[in-house]
């Protein structure tokens, strides 16, 4: 039997020993290796393995990590970090204190640059470029590749735009395999997609407009002509723009055939890609399902009602809105500001506007938000998917400031269900009736309740509720951390002296509620899964002070710290809001 290429592989240094020959045997064994490691223990699959042979040339011909290679989002970045010296411990990718599933400085010289959002690598790149320059080293290399569906976005443009008027040693290479997560969007890829069946670019090419030299496009999956053409590229001076055709899921044919499905696909078989049935029977829907679901529930009887989402129809779940009413709604692209804004634009037309969006990237349109429709106290309806802490997708991903950042400003209302049924309740209400901007924040994974397809009924804005008596200690939870704050309860040897209340809603607070809470209790525990720095126990806090109550408090929530990747559980458990942790608590207080 041969012996194993990869193997020996421990540093690009060793890679670029190898004939050019053994490049393409390297790249069979380099995909097998991603695909037996995702298959056991999960992760992103499609994107890595669509760029094995783009990854393999880069750190070829370019010498890194000298020459400084940033990757956009992360996705596509298992090959790099496997031939970066880290094979050997990728069985830990996106395990509590092993690799993360995206690079990250302080994990690797190579990772030049942290990413998990997209469309940063050219401003970042751009970045390194411009100082290079400024210390003298014109010789150095700076890579950005970029997906076709991150380079749609806003701030990829911002970056291509001041590129092409610097003399910055800058190459973006465009990985164009029409698919993000879910397919790619918008004029660009129609554009992209004329390209590459053979209308080549002339006068009307977009990139040699902002300046920069046009380059392909060129097959992502023949090393010979990518070696090649990173050649020759290294000797030409300024902005470039390298155009690779790859196919996300390469080398796995169930991953070519459903990209959707196998960007992330859990555990399947490393032989055939067939996924590893689960028995979901009288589990409950995911939140995003009953959402979704919901939704065109009630744009069934509500025509007005409009649903937007920045590239995320599958992972959102919006997914079931653009199916049963494809003239309502929308998947815009990677491009959160553009959606937010649009949202407002058509609230003031008097649709009603669910604009579904992640916790996390949420955070890059904050200004629109702020500007756009809290200024102007526009209806939009903020469906805030995946908030609070999300598992192993790590520091990058998790929803944990959206309570935060948004009840500091002023006409914006924010709601955390605990439930299937209080989402649905709050979706239908938010569509009868609305006088300014809503944000309703809801966890990813599964709900708790199987019967959640429950009659529609109107919720009260700022009200709470009690969910159970007690006689001397209260704890008032925000959202699905409901649930572990019942289970530590049930484990007390005294369950009948504490209170459990949900919030329900950040902003504004049931002042009703807790007045009647400070007059009765002087022990009160807050907990959220968001950061306890600004977030729902400060705004409890600020209550009490400014009414002058006074109480042994406690703030439970995620700490002041970047909280990285694990299990759910392991992370509650980090952050001190599990079952145990609660429970803790609670016996001290009782003391």
């Amino acid at each position: 039997m041969a012996k194993s290429i990869l193997n020996k592989i421990d540093s690009p240094k060793d890679l670029r020993k190898l004939s050019i020959e053994e490049l393409p045997i390297l790249a069979v064994e380099l995909r097998k290796f991603i695909i037996d490691i995702v298959a056991a223990k999960e992760g992103h699959l499609g994107a890595s393995l669509g760029v094995v042979e783009l990854t393999i040339a880069l750190h070829y011909i370019f010498n890194t990590p000298d020459d400084l290679l940033v990757w956009d989002v992360g996705h596509q970045a298992y090959g790099h970090k496997i031939l970066t010296g880290r094979r050997d411990r990728f069985d830990t990718n996106r395990q509590l204190n092993g690799l993360s599933g995206f690079p990250k400085r302080e994990e690797s010289e190579y990772d030049t640059f942290g990413v998990g959002h997209s469309s940063t690598s050219i401003s970042a790149a751009l970045g390194m470029a411009l100082a290079s320059n400024l210390k003298g080293e014109f010789k150095k290399q700076h890579i950005a590749v970029i997906g076709d569906a991150s380079i749609a976005s806003g701030m990829a443009f911002e970056g291509l735009n001041h590129a092409g008027v610097t003399n910055a040693n800058l190459l973006v290479v465009l990985n164009d395999n029409a698919i993000g997560i879910d397919p790619s969007v918008g004029a660009l890829k129609q554009y992209l997609t004329k390209a590459k069946v053979g209308h080549k670019p002339s006068q009307d090419n977009i990139i040699e407009a902002l300046n920069f030299n046009y380059f392909g496009p060129v097959d992502g999956h023949d090393i010979e002509s990518l070696l090649k053409i990173f050649t020759e590229l290294k000797e030409i001076s300024g902005p470039k723009f390298l155009h690779v055709i790859t196919t996300k899921g390469k080398g796995l044919k169930k991953a070519e055939e459903d990209q959707v499905k196998y960007h992330a696909p859990g555990k399947f078989k490393p032989d055939t890609g067939e996924l590893l049935a689960y028995d979901t029977d009288g589990l409950p829907l995911k939140y995003q399902d009953v959402f979704g679901l919901t939704l065109v529930e009630l744009a069934e009887k509500n025509e007005r009602i409009i649903g937007i989402t920045p590239a995320m129809p599958t992972g959102s779940s919006l997914k079931y809105m653009m199916k049963a009413f494809p003239a309502r709604a929308f998947d815009v692209g990677i491009a959160e500001q553009h959606a937010v804004t649009l949202s407002a634009g058509m609230a003031t037309q008097g649709f009603k506007i669910f604009c579904n969006i992640y916790s996390t990237f949420l955070q890059r349109a904050y200004d629109q938000v702020i500007h756009d429709v809290a200024l102007q106290n526009l209806p939009v309806i903020f469906c805030l998917d995946r908030a609070g802490l999300v598992g192993e997708d790590g520091a990058t991903h998790h929803g944990v400031f959206d309570m935060a950042y948004l009840r500091c400003i002023p006409n914006m209302m924010i709601a955390a269900p605990s439930d299937e049924v209080q989402l649905r309740n709050l979706l239908y209400t938010a569509q009868l009736e609305l006088s300014g901007p809503l944000g309703i924040r809801y966890p990813r994974g599964r709900g708790i309740r199987v019967d959640w397809k429950q009659n529609f009924q109107k919720v009260e804005y700022g009200k709470g509720a009690k969910l159970k008596d007690g006689s001397e200690v209260a704890v008032i939870s925000i959202g699905s951390i409901a649930k572990n704050v019942k289970e530590a309860i049930k484990l007390l040897e005294e369950p009948e002296k504490v209170a459990h209340y949900d919030a329900i809603f950040v902003k504004p607070l049931d002042e009703e509620l807790l007045h009647g809470v400070f007059k009765k209790f002087e022990k009160i525990i807050t907990i959220e899964d968001g950061v306890v720095t600004g977030g729902f126990g400060s705004a409890v806090l600020e209550f009490a002070a400014s009414h002058q109550y006074h109480a042994d408090f406690e703030c439970l929530g995620v700490p002041d710290s970047f909280i990285e990747h694990g299990t759910l559980e392991e992370l509650y458990e980090i952050s001190k809001i599990d079952v145990k942790s609660i429970l803790k608590v609670i016996n001290y207080k009782l003391k």
